[in-house]
């Protein structure tokens, strides 16, 4: 039977399913996301770090100052 009727396969089906747009769906899956992007612990850790690394600038700043000013009034002091 084959030799006289060989085997056709049959085409695969499309099977289409339109997506539709929901915008109440939409609007949950931002504010999951934005919810989600607003807990990041790396975000967070950064933005510490980098205020730590600020104030710890304007802390060696400090510092410079006053060890300037001391010396300063030391060789005043001791040279006049």
């Amino acid at each position: 039977m084959s030799v006289l009727f060989p085997k056709v396969n049959k085409p695969r089906e499309w099977d289409y399913r339109p997506i539709y747009y929901d915008e109440e769906k939409e609007a949950r899956k931002d504010k999951k996301l934005a919810r989600l992007h607003h807990g990041s612990f790396r975000e967070e850790h950064e933005k510490m770090q980098s205020q730590k690394a600020k104030a710890n600038k304007q802390q060696n700043r400090l510092v410079f100052w006053l060890v300037l000013l001391g010396l300063l009034l030391f060789a005043f002091y001791f040279l006049l």
